[in-house]
Formats: C-alpha cells, sequence, structure tokens
C-alpha cells in the first residue's frame, strides 16, 4: 500500500488510512479542520513556510487513538529498550495533585503488558514501557481516558503550548473566583455590620441571596476541577485533596442554602468563595513556580536548532532533524548550531563546545574529528557525515536523561506518598469525631439550642477538612528534585534518576580511578629505549596504533614524532590484557606491549626497575623496548580531595599501575588510602568488598576497566570523556571532566536531600498544629482555606531556596 504525507502535518500514512478530501489528504478530521480554516482565512502562505517539516497532529482532542499505532508515528515517538519493549514519553493532561500521578500509575501498573510507567508532578511527563505483544500503546491512551484524563505523545513545543494553555484557564478560573469573593466581602462587610447594629431579617435574606448569586459560578465553574478530581479519585477508590476541597466547600454550601431558605442561624458562602478562590491561587502560583524550577531545562532544549542542511547528491536540502538519517552530509555554516553527531569529512573550524562541557574556549575541528549536537561553529563552512541520528544525538540524549531523571522517585518520596495516600481519609474521620464532639460535648453549647450547636459543630467540621493539605506532603521531595536536577544540570551534572540525589546525599566513601579521573590521562614519554633494529620500531609502532590506552598512544605520538620514517603492519590476534597491556602475533614472531606485570605472566625476565608508569615491549619473549612516561595531576585534584575529606568522605584510590606511581600521585593528591596493581575484576571485588562492611560507595572512573566496578558501586560517575562503556553503566555523567563536578555532585545533592528532608518537615509540622486548631474551633473556613494554600506555596518557596 502506498503511503502519502497529510496536507496539514506532513506525516506519512498508508493511504487506506487517509481522509481524501478533493485532491488533498488527511491523516485525522483535526488536520481537515484546520488546513481549511487557513485556507479560508488567507492563511494557506503558511504551507509554504513550513516546506518539508513535518508538525504534530491535533490528535489529543481526536477520539479515534487507533493513529497511535501506525509505523510512521511509531518511528516519531517511540524508542526500543534494550530488552526489546516499547517506551514512549506521554504529556497527561488533567494532573494537579499528587493523587492524580498515584492514581494514573496505579491504573497504568493493573494493565496487562505494562513494564514500567513513571510520572513526573512537576511537569505531567510520563515515561511508559510496555510489551507490544500484551498491549498498544492506543489502548494504554484509552485508559487513561477512562480514568478522565487525557494523554499524547510529548513534544517540547506542543507541552510549552499546553502549559501556557494550563495557566491560562487556571487564571481565567481564579479571576473569576477573585472577583465574586471581592464582592462578596463587600456584602460581607454589610453584614456583618448589621450582626451588631441590628438588620431586617428581610433584608438580611436579600445579602444571602447576593451571596449566593456570586458564589455558584465559583463553586461549580471555577471549582470544577476539584469536582472532576474528587470523582476520578472516588470512581478508583481514592480519597485524595480534591475530595477535601470539593466536600467541605459543597458542604458549606448547601448549608448556607439552607439557611438562605429559612433555616435558623448564619450563611457562609463566602467561605465556600474564599476556599475556592484560595486553592486556585495557591495552585496557580504552584504552577509558576514550577516554570521557573525548569526554566533551565527549556535553556537547554533551546540550544537545539530545529533544522539541518543536507547534501543528496550535491543538491542542499533543509530538512528537520528528525529527517536527518546517519550517514547524511551535513553543511554547517559560521554560526550556525550543529543539530546532529557526526565526523568532519571537509573543510575546518573552531567550536564552542561550552552547552556540552562548561568549556568556553573554542576547540579546532578538522577532518576525521567529532562535531557534538548543540555545539557552535564560529567560523568556517564545514561539511560531516552524521553518525547519530536525532533521537540518540548527544544534546537531545541530555535532554532526555535530565526529563527521564525527574520520573523516578526518591525512596523518601515513595513514603512520603505512601503517607499522602491515607492522609485524606484520616482528615476524614478527625472530621466526622470532631462534628459529633463538638455537637454533643462542646461545653457550654449543650444549653443553646440544637441549631446552634449543629452550626458551630459543622463549620468546625468543614475547617478541619480544609485546613489540612497532602498536596504540602506530596509536592516535598519533587519540586526540591526538580530544582535540585536542573541546577545540577547546568553545571553540566546529569544525574540519570532523581533517586540518586538521595544515595549520593547518604554516601560515605569515594573510590576513584587514576588515569583520567585524578589525572589528566595524558601521558608524555620522559624516558626512552628504543629497538636497534627499524622492523622492530615498526611492529611496535603497529602494536601501539592497535590500542587506545592513553599509554599507548602516548607511544605512539613519541614515535612519530621522533622516528622519521614509519611503516606499519597487519598484526594477527591482537588482545588487550587487562589492566597489563596487549599482546599480538606476526608471522610467527609474538609481541608483548605493556608492564611489568605482562611481561611476568609470560615469564619474561628483565633488570628495569619501575620507577613511573612503565611501557616494555618484548618481541618473542625478550625485552627490546622500554619506555617511561607521566601522567600530570589534574589541576583542581589536591584541593578538591581535601575539601570531599574534610566533609567526612573517605577517598581511595584504584589503580593498575605500579605500587611505586600510584603512591606518587596519591600524595600530591592527599589521598592516604590507595590500592596498586589491580585488574577489573579486583576493583570489582573490593567495591562489594567495601558495601559488605556497610558503606555507601561512590566510584567515580572513566575507562573500560571501570565499567565493572562501576556497575557495582551504589552511585556510578562517569567522566564527559570516558569510554561509551563506562557512561552507559553509569548512574551520573560529569560532562565537563572537572574533578570540581565531583564536588559540586556531592554538595548539591547533600544540599537538595537537606531540603527535601525540611519540606517534609514543614508540611508535617503544618498540619501537626492546624489540625488541632482547627479541631479545637479555633480556626474558621475562611483561614483554614489561606492556610492550606499557604502550606503548599511554603514548600515550593523553600524549594526554591536550594540554589541560593
Amino acid at each position: 500500500m502506498s503511503k502519502v504525507k497529510c496536507s496539514h502535518c506532513h506525516l506519512e500514512f498508508d493511504e487506506s488510512a487517509m481522509i481524501k478530501d478533493g485532491d488533498e489528504f488527511f491523516c485525522c478530521n483535526g488536520c481537515q479542520g484546520v488546513y481549511h480554516l487557513l485556507k479560508d482565512d488567507g492563511l494557506d502562505s503558511f504551507y509554504n513556510k513550513l516546506g518539508n517539516k513535518t508538525i504534530a497532529p491535533p490528535i489529543e482532542n481526536d477520539n479515534d487513538t487507533s493513529k497511535f499505532d501506525l509505523e510512521s508515528f511509531e518511528k516519531r515517538f517511540i524508542r526500543t529498550t534494550e530488552d526489546g519493549f516499547k517506551q514512549v514519553d506521554l504529556i497527561i493532561e488533567g494532573i494537579h495533585c499528587a493523587a492524580c500521578v498515584w492514581l494514573n500509575e496505579k491504573i497504568l501498573y493493573k494493565t496487562d503488558g505494562i513494564i514500567e510507567a513513571n510520572i513526573n508532578f512537576t511537569n505531567y511527563k510520563a515515561k511508559i514501557v510496555w510489551d507490544e505483544t500484551k498491549v498498544k500503546l492506543s489502548e494504554i491512551i484509552d485508559k487513561i481516558r477512562s480514568i478522565g484524563y487525557n494523554a499524547y505523545p510529548y513534544d517540547a513545543t506542543k507541552s510549552d503550548e499546553k502549559a501556557i494553555k494550563t495557566k491560562r484557564e487556571y487564571f481565567i478560573k481564579m479571576m473569576v473566583a477573585v472577583f465574586a469573593s471581592m464582592n462578596i466581602m463587600m456584602l460581607g462587610v454589610a453584614k456583618y455590620t448589621g450582626f451588631f447594629t441590628g438588620m431586617d431579617e428581610e433584608v438580611k435574606r436579600l445579602v444571602h441571596f447576593g451571596e449566593f448569586i456570586l458564589t455558584t459560578p465559583v463553586l461549580f465553574y471555577s471549582g470544577w476541577i476539584f469536582f472532576k478530581g474528587a470523582y476520578y479519585g472516588l470512581k478508583n477508590r481514592i480519597i485524595n485533596m480534591d475530595f477535601l476541597v470539593a466536600t467541605g466547600a459543597t458542604l458549606t454550601y448547601i448549608y448556607s442554602i439552607y439557611i438562605l431558605f429559612g433555616g435558623i442561624g448564619e450563611s457562609y458562602f463566602d467561605s465556600v468563595t474564599m476556599i475556592i478562590t484560595f486553592v486556585l491561587v495557591g495552585k496557580y502560583l504552584e504552577v509558576l513556580g514550577k516554570k521557573g524550577a525548569i526554566d533551565t531545562l527549556d535553556k537547554i532544549k533551546s540550544q537545539l536548532p530545529n533544522e539541518a542542511t543536507i547534501i543528496i547528491d550535491g543538491t542542499k536540502k533543509i530538512v528537520s532533524l528528525e529527517e536527518v538519517k546517519i550517514g547524511n552530509t551535513i553543511e554547517l555554516k559560521g554560526g550556525e548550531k550543529a543539530g546532529i553527531d557526526g565526523e568532519v569529512t571537509s573543510g575546518s573550524a573552531n567550536f564552542d563546545e561550552s552547552s556540552i562541557s562548561g568549556e568556553s574556549i573554542p576547540v579546532y575541528k578538522t577532518k576525521g574529528d567529532t562535531v557534538f549536537s548543540g555545539t557552535v561553529n564560529t567560523d568556517n563552512t564545514i561539511r560531516y557525515i552524521a553518525t547519530k541520528d536525532y533521537a540518540n544525538s548527544t544534546l537531545n540524549s541530555i535532554v532526555t536523561m535530565i526529563e527521564d531523571s525527574l520520573s523516578s522517585k526518591p525512596k523518601i518520596e515513595e513514603a512520603a506518598n505512601e503517607l499522602s495516600k491515607y492522609f485524606s481519609v484520616a482528615i476524614l474521620l478527625l472530621a466526622l469525631i470532631t462534628f459529633f464532639s463538638w455537637y454533643f460535648y462542646g461545653g457550654d453549647l449543650f444549653y443553646e439550642t440544637n441549631a446552634n450547636r449543629f452550626e458551630k459543630a459543622f463549620i468546625v467540621m468543614i475547617s478541619v477538612i480544609v485546613i489540612a493539605c497532602p498536596c504540602a506532603l506530596a509536592l516535598a521531595t519533587p519540586i526540591a528534585s526538580l530544582v535540585g536536577i536542573s541546577w545540577l544540570a547546568a553545571k553540566g551534572l546529569l544525574f540519570k534518576e532523581a533517586k540518586f540525589l538521595e544515595t549520593m546525599a547518604k554516601a560515605d566513601t569515594l573510590v576513584v580511578d587514576k588515569t583520567g579521573t585524578i589525572t589528566k590521562g595524558e601521558f608524555s614519554v620522559i624516558y626512552s629505549s628504543l629497538p636497534k633494529e627499524q622492523k622492530e620500531i615498526n611492529l611496535l609502532y603497529s602494536l601501539v596504533d592497535s590500542s587506545t590506552h592513553p599509554v599507548s598512544q602516548a607511544v605512539k605520538k613519541y614515535l612519530e614524532n621522533n622516528i622519521k620514517e614509519l611503516s606499519h603492519y597487519n598484526l594477527e590476534n591482537i588482545e588487550n590484557v587487562e589492566a597489563k597491556g596487549l599482546k599480538a602475533d606476526y608471522k610467527g614472531q609474538s609481541l608483548l606491549g605493556g608492564n611489568s606485570a605482562l611481561l611476568k605472566e609470560f615469564d619474561i625476565t628483565t633488570d628495569i626497575k619501575p620507577t613511573m608508569t612503565q611501557f616494555l615491549f618484548a618481541l618473542n619473549n625478550k625485552v627490546v623496548a622500554s619506555f617511561e612516561l607521566e601522567d600530570e595531576l589534574k589541576d583542581d585534584a589536591e584541593h578538591v580531595i581535601s575539601l570531599l575529606q574534610d566533609k567526612g568522605i573517605e577517598v581511595i584510590m584504584l589503580t593498575g599501575d605500579n605500587e611505586q606511581v600510584a603512591s606518587k600521585i596519591a600524595s600530591k593528591a592527599g589521598i592516604n588510602n590507595f590500592v596498586s596493581h589491580i585488574n577489573p575484576i579486583g576493583k570489582s571485588n573490593f567495591i562489594k568488598k567495601l558495601k559488605d562492611e556497610g558503606k555507601t560507595i561512590v566510584m567515580a572512573g572513566d575507562g573500560i576497566n571501570d565499567a565493572l566496578a562501576l556497575s557495582n558501586s551504589d552511585i556510578a560517575i562517569a567522566m564527559g570523556n570516558g569510554a561509551d562503556i563506562s557512561i552507559a553503566v553509569s548512574d551520573v555523567v560529569i560532562l565537563n571532566n572537572s574533578l570540581k563536578g565531583l564536588l559540586d555532585s556531592f554538595n548539591i545533592s547533600k544540599r537538595t536531600y537537606y531540603f527535601i528532608k525540611q519540606n517534609l518537615a514543614l508540611s508535617l509540622i503544618y498540619n501537626a498544629i492546624t489540625v488541632p486548631l482547627a479541631m479545637l474551633g479555633y480556626v474558621i473556613p475562611l483561614v483554614a482555606a489561606l492556610s492550606m494554600s499557604l502550606s503548599s506555596l511554603l514548600v515550593v518557596g523553600n524549594s526554591m531556596r536550594i540554589k541560593k
């Protein structure tokens, strides 16, 4: 079946699935409607400006979710995990409290085929992993819609538009409530003045009626979101914050109507409007606070362009980044940002890589060098071949990693969420106990009329319901985590999951690799004894050229700088010997290159005593060359390690190098505990031993030989210039390769975790003080609603202090 492009969004679908309208094809009614709307208004020039770029169709308003299962849709939004499952990022519309998050996650986990479902309360982004043999994406979205929420694939542009739309809706509802509240306050002045000076019952009834007219739209329009949330919560057997707000406001409204139509007592329409108004104002300010916290992520996202210039058969074509394929030739002019990673094929230029590494000094790139997405070409036009697609490009991967990190939950947040699940039920029980206590045992109230006793008991009960704030408890961790993760990202420190903030804050031991972690990893040969024959030199050159290890590369560079003519031989059976060196064969001759431990393994003796990093070359079991190399300590190593030790963190250095070299570097860095002559398995076993002793281990490394040990540590940190495999198994990536980043990771994690605990303490203390006060009758509903909103804002505002 042939595929055609939608005339509006330009996404490709099978022709049989399209809506044919004259000569045009549309993927859905939404695209068809927008197309004709633009055409009727004379705005169809939009499509000329759009060019070949695609845009997301307005599918969120389309009841037909089958389009989510189409191949073209999958290519754009869905990824395949290492385990072969499907993964998608969704925006869930309609979430406005932690209970909403819990409800959606609970429903999703109960769906057969769902492997993982994590929702970030701060930006409503859900990371969902599922088995496509058991459930389809369309069925997942239908499931979410069935409980009153809407879901659609995450798109940065659409997400921003939705955030603006949500903020606008909150603002309109809030302003309606504020307008009504101000007018009710004016009527309230007259009513309470009349309470002391005397007011005719007919006039009083008219005042009550005016309050009723103003209160009704506030409750049923501005407060509709609370009724909706309460309904879907009850439908799924959950008592949430929405239920508390809706119950308190509705009961007060009903009681006030009873007074309006002849009941004895005072109406509380003003309390109804204030409950809704204060909570809405709090929610609106909460939305603004969250927006401020994610500005850092928005800044990182904005560093990627929307399109790229590719060369096809000698012709230039501007396409969206999603359309660039691996192997395409991309032209990048001076002043332009690279949107895709690649390798330079022609031309040379300086690149500003500060967005990736934080380093402000331009980096010179020429043929064979790597171009990273998000970096800026500062001078000449170059061409390069794309080595990654958009989804896997460096900057997009960084953004995805940061956003995914916010979907995970620290243990302390899981505990808080578990507590908040039962919190609302407990408050309702306390409210009922309060009502009956005041009604039957209200002290002096016992001598008043039944109506007076009921009114007093009822209003105190409403105050208890309204003043309790599970929202503050649920907000305590995610908002602080968001601020902390964003701050770390701004410093080039990528935490793959937010839960690592808590683990790192509790860590007491730091294990570091030597080469490339606390040293620069840039070896230089300071002594050499070269072979006498040119052929032996060429064999040595061929051997070191086959390895990417810093020592081998340093020897290779030394040979290139000091030997005029070098020949490259095709060696056979090249093999790395972990933490020792490498071996190979050439026409029946055996070649060995590495440290003394390697030679000892093959029973080769030498009189050369290691005083520093050493590279020995043996041909047919005879040492014919030796090199001594030096690797300098990083400039900030001694200072950073000293500060970490002052914080009570034990620092241990592991290295495969000899004891003399290890001792020298450790002494310079101020490290008292180190282990030398240790291979990758030994490093891993050392980490396991420390963990068995009850220590929480953070390990930092950058090489392939560190991967196993990194994977066994509690927190694995990869330096940004490290091997791909060490970055893959790491929990934290330090992009700028600086040890200061290691110090910042500890400091910010500890500070963020401190504020998380502080937020939880604030919310618990608030409820511990205000709920008993309300039960004792010292708080009226109006003040209860105000304090409820302020408690959430207190948590948000306190979290903003993390960066100060």
